[in-house]
Formats: structure tokens, C-alpha cells, sequence
């Protein structure tokens, strides 16, 4: 396939789902006794998967048993039903609309895979994502590149034909071991400085200036 192949992340870049995650983690927090954090802390909590989601909101001399009560927990409060606080971003389905059919389209998150699947469906089924893959546990998570170049080989593209478009340092970090142009978007969960310290060769700051980057690759 000789389309121009885009690979998204999903929280922070398609969908706006801070608030819900931390919500629901400072539920679980609260219930048991240990310290709850601001809405805009998880900003920098996130990207890593829920593994490190509840490593950066725990204090570091906590043990290795009361981290896995709160991961069991935020997975099972989190689980329950996808949450009515979580959207896509001004202006994601503008530009899906417009990528829709000349280009290839992916996702890669280090949301569990089942969540992934379920907010690609819920949001963006009317559109032609020929890959959606979450955090397995027979796949390392992002940053490393095997996810990536795993999507890049099954749609039959070559890894620096791929476009990685993400809003954090570990997109950023994918998109160099995986040898693809890395797209930061600054509407996500964290700045310009971390995205460009990490690898990224553009930054946009909203949706639509995406197609004007890939008009440049023509």
C-alpha cells in the first residue's frame, strides 16, 4: 500500500480522557487512605501504561503490595464502563474526516488493549483505522518500537514511510526507535520542550495543521 500511514496515540492525541483517569484513581486513592492529586498532575502521570500511572501517583517508600492494590483497584473502578467525561478533541473528527480513505490509518496505546479497542469503537468506527492495538502483555509497551513496526509490517508500509502522532515523550521516543517522523501535538499532556527533547521533527498545535505537514511530504 502506497498511502502515507499515520499511527495515532490515543489519550492526549484523539481522545481528551485525563479527567477520568483521575478521577477515578483518586477514588481509589482516597478509599485507601493515601494521598489524592489535582486533575492537572496527571498530566504528568500518564502515557506509561497504568503501571506507571500508579508509580508516579504513589510515594516512592509505599510497598510492592499496597502498588498492586491500587493497580488492581484503578483497573477495576476504571473498568466498569467507559467514562461520559471522555471526548475527542476539537477538531480530531475534522481531520479524520479529511484523512479518511487517502491515507492509512493506525492506533497505538499504552491504554490496556481491551480499553482501546472499546474507545475506538465507541468514538471512531465510522472511520478506517486499519490497526488498533493497546498494552499486551506479549508486546513491550511504547517506547519500544515493536508495536509500531509490528502495525507499519502488517499494513505492508516501510517504517520511515509511517507518521507516529503522539502528545507525550514516550510517542516521541517511539517514533525514533521505530525510525518514523514523529508528530508532537501540543493540545495533549505536556509541552513543547519534552516533545522536541524526545525526538520530535514537527509539532502541531491544532488538528488540521497534521494535513499541511503531510502536503510537505508530497
Amino acid at each position: 500500500m502506497n498511502k502515507k500511514t499515520l499511527i495515532f496515540d490515543l489519550d492526549g492525541t484523539l481522545i481528551d480522557s485525563l479527567e477520568d483517569i483521575a478521577l477515578c484513581m483518586n477514588e481509589v486513592l482516597k478509599s485507601l487512605n493515601l494521598k489524592t492529586h489535582k486533575i492537572e498532575d496527571y498530566k504528568y502521570f500518564v502515557g506509561g501504561g497504568v503501571d506507571i500511572l500508579v508509580q508516579n501517583c504513589l510515594d516512592e517508600n509505599i510497598d510492592k503490595e499496597l502498588k498492586q492494590k491500587v493497580t488492581s483497584e484503578f483497573k477495576r473502578v476504571y473498568d466498569q464502563e467507559l467514562h461520559n467525561n471522555t471526548k475527542p478533541y476539537e477538531g480530531i473528527y475534522e481531520l479524520l474526516d479529511e484523512l479518511n480513505g487517502k491515507y492509512n490509518l493506525a492506533i497505538l496505546s499504552n491504554k490496556p488493549h481491551e480499553f482501546t479497542l472499546a474507545y475506538a469503537n465507541k468514538f471512531f468506527s465510522k472511520y478506517n483505522f486499519l490497526e488498533v492495538h493497546g498494552q499486551k502483555k506479549d508486546v513491550p509497551k511504547k517506547p519500544d518500537a515493536t508495536a509500531a513496526s509490528n502495525i507499519a509490517k502488517n499494513i505492508g508500509v516501510k517504517n520511515e514511510d509511517c507518521f507516529f502522532i503522539g502528545d507525550t515523550l514516550v510517542d516521541m521516543q517511539t517514533a525514533k526507535n521505530a525510525n518514523m517522523i514523529g508528530i508532537g501535538v501540543l493540545w495533549g499532556f505536556r509541552d513543547e520542550k519534552e516533545l522536541l527533547d524526545n525526538g520530535a521533527l514537527h509539532l502541531v498545535t491544532y488538528p488540521s495543521e497534521i494535513v499541511k505537514i503531510l502536503n510537505n511530504y508530497n
